[in-house]
């Protein structure tokens, strides 16, 4: 976004000295006037780095906030504090600007060139058209003659509500019940807090929580879904019923996993002109020879697109990279735990978005205390059915580019993890004298003398050329063991 020549101070905090500039202390001071208008006691949104626009403080202390790190991406215009953005001509017929934050944001879910007034080849797949659906929602008014209100968004002001004000359910549900009877008539209101749940959900694109076995034996998942024990070492699936008041409270799972399903994020990319036009960017792009600047050029991809040619057929098939790593969320002076995402980028994407935090969909969080080691593999169990779908049948999916519904597959070409992890993904054991996987069993590693530790000095030389001079020097190199 270009910023307005009036508002170049936003993001010229601090000077070479590290000290705050003089036009961004007055520029503070001039948000601070027109958001709080004159009132220093009144709540404002406040627009720093970390709250962005989504916590309230007293002017004061958004002060302080902004002194400190400064104003969120792009805020040059004022819009969540009641400011107009000017009205610019927009530059491409594809990209279409709404006044209604509520179907933007709508928008924003599935791309910001999404244009639900093309017209149809085809008509969407189920799974595409449920997200048709809450678009009209948010265009919808509330009744017939109603301009201040959609459905969408009293949907969204109900939930809003509840959360911040940590308002019970069957408080909500009375509420709806009496503004249901208030409207008029012909009203769209959702008549409970499941209806607007259930309304609001379809923005997203879905989790399920996975009961396992607390020592990584298995997961409660297919045709283990209704065990009560670990099949392998008998441990119960859930925590020890509890009698209160004369009642048997809701069975406790002993562990849990959460999964987030890939399908539908992949689905997703092609809802939208903004990305589902990129999805065969690798076979339209200008290839410049010798040099990789994108995984395709790599040949790997090459060797995988001559080996399976039906696939490659496809340009909108998906190419994927897995990632998974373990971390203490509490931090390091802490309590020991050990937190494993995995996360899968699409790379038929250009480098500049694949890149970006929006495109690596995260589809497992393995909770602790202690990480998976060598039973990773359980968890990525329902990953797993899902690749195996996506590689083997396919999917139905609409593309918004072509307006046509066409089968989508998707292969898993890469794993991104440091050496632990690779060794867990992998099954190969990364310590000991058979640790390197690429030497293997021709590895020349050896133990110590007197600590007995496994050691790999010295393993470089039959890397180098026959004809360098340190290849076959094995006295000056070993000499000191």
């Amino acid at each position: 976004m270009e910023p307005p020549e009036h508002r170049h101070w936003v993001y010229n905090r601090v000077d070479e000295r590290g000290k705050h500039t003089d036009e961004f202390l007055y520029g503070v001071e001039e948000f601070i006037r027109f958001a709080g208008k004159g009132d220093e006691g009144r709540k404002i949104r406040c627009p720093c780095v970390s709250c962005r626009n989504l916590k309230q403080h007293i002017p004061y202390d958004v002060r302080k906030h902004l002194y400190r790190k400064g104003f969120t991406k792009d805020y040059y215009y004022w819009h969540c504090h009641g400011e107009e953005r000017p009205q610019v001509a927009p530059i491409n017929v594809n990209i279409r600007m709404t006044s209604n934050p509520y179907e933007q944001m709508v928008m924003d879910a599935a791309g910001p060139s999404f244009n639900e007034h093309s017209v149809f080849e085809e008509d969407p797949n189920p799974n595409s058209a449920k997200f048709y659906d809450i678009l009209h929602a948010s265009q919808s008014s509330l009744w017939d003659g109603c301009e201040n209100h959609t459905v969408l968004s009293v949907a969204v002001r109900l939930l809003s509500i509840k959360s911040d004000y940590n308002v019970p359910s069957a408080c909500v549900d009375e509420i709806i019940t009496l503004i249901n009877e208030i409207l008029p008539a012909n009203h769209r209101m959702p008549t409970n807090l499941y209806q607007t749940k259930k309304l609001i959900g379809q923005l997203g694109c879905g989790y399920q929580k996975i009961d396992c076995c607390v020592k990584g034996c298995m997961l409660y998942y297919g045709d283990a879904i209704k065990d009560k024990s670990c099949r392998f070492c008998k441990e119960p699936r859930f925590k020890e019923e509890r009698v209160r008041k004369g009642r048997i409270n809701k069975e406790i799972p002993a562990k849990q996993m959460w999964y987030l399903p890939l399908v539908p994020r992949l689905q997703r990319l092609f809802s939208s002109n903004a990305t589902a036009k990129y999805m065969s960017w690798h076979i339209d792009k200008y290839h410049e020879e010798g040099v990789l600047s994108h995984p395709s050029d790599g040949s790997s991809w090459k060797h995988f697109d001559q080996a399976y040619p039906e696939f490659a057929s496809e340009p909108r098939n998906v190419r994927l990279g897995l990632c998974a790593d373990g971390f203490n969320p509490f931090g390091l002076g802490s309590r020991p735990y050990s937190c494993w995402p995995v996360i899968v980028t699409p790379y038929n994407l250009p480098p500049g978005m694949y890149k970006r935090r929006e495109y690596m969909f995260l589809t497992i969080i393995i909770l602790g205390p202690s990480n998976p080691k060598s039973r990773i593999d359980v968890f990525l169990q329902p990953l797993i059915d899902e690749l195996k779908i996506l590689w083997q049948d396919g999917v139905l999916t609409y593309d918004i580019s072509s307006k046509q519904n066409f089968t989508l597959r998707a292969a898993l070409l890469w794993t991104i993890n440091d050496f632990p992890a690779y060794g867990m993904l992998s099954s190969w054991q990364t310590s000991g004298l058979l640790g390197c996987p690429i030497c293997m069993g021709s590895s020349k590693a050896f133990h110590l003398k007197h600590g007995r530790k496994t050691s790999y000095f010295d393993c470089h030389r039959q890397f180098l050329p026959e004809d360098h001079a340190y290849r076959r020097n094995k006295q000056n190199f070993q000499k000191m063991l």
